[in-house]
């Protein structure tokens, strides 16, 4: 987020004390203090007082949190089923999950990508049939997921970390199915680099 004036002045105000107080020499105060004037952000602020003992909720105001678990419930359900046989079908980006939601691939492919979905119902399962095909099935870190499928002669993957505890108010996804002589893939959205950025961006 953006640092506003005021935040740099709540900033300023803290290293001041701090060199009054005897742990701030004069020239570490001015070197600091251009730094503040200087800074763009909330992070280029942290940093100058992260040594001083100073909590930095009580200089910043904590960033608005963004895709809140709850912020994920309700909409009109989209559709129930999806069906591949011989071809391949893919949902993604802003869509409602019905309370149930069938995924079956036969000899196709599905891929189910829930990184920017809604849900219509807190607690959701998807049923995920997979006969000689592949269904893959993306849930975000802010979904808590279990998995119990079965795989015979192919294979039920769940790479989302099992233990993970619930999120408070969260949506809950259930994944349960078959898979024979195919796969059903479960996992997280991965991460990659934004050039310049040190953070790390989600994709699907």
């Amino acid at each position: 987020m953006r640092a506003s004036d005021a935040d740099r002045e709540k900033v300023a105000r803290v290293l001041q004390q701090a060199h009054g107080e005897g742990r701030l020499d004069l020239g570490e105060l001015d070197e600091r203090l251009a730094a503040v004037y200087a800074s763009k952000t909330y992070g280029d602020l942290v940093p100058l007082t992260a040594d001083l003992g100073v909590a930095t909720p009580t200089v910043l105001p904590a960033p608005l949190q963004q895709n809140l678990p709850s912020t994920r419930i309700g909409g009109t359900p989209g559709s129930a089923t999806s069906f591949a046989f011989w071809s391949g079908v893919e949902r993604r980006g802003e869509w409602v999950v019905p309370a149930t939601h069938n995924a079956v691939a036969i000899m196709g492919g599905v891929q189910l990508d829930l990184t920017r979905a809604r849900f219509a119902q807190q607690e959701t399962t998807i049923n995920a049939y997979a006969l000689m095909g592949g269904i893959e099935i993306i849930v975000p870190p802010d979904v808590t997921v279990r998995v119990d499928g079965i795989g015979f002669m192919g294979a039920f993957e769940d790479s989302t970390h099992k233990g993970e505890p619930t999120i408070p108010g969260g949506p809950v996804v259930r994944i349960t199915g078959f898979a024979v002589m195919a796969g059903v893939e479960v996992r997280r959205p991965k991460k990659k680099k934004v050039k310049g950025v040190k953070r790390d961006e989600i994709e699907g």
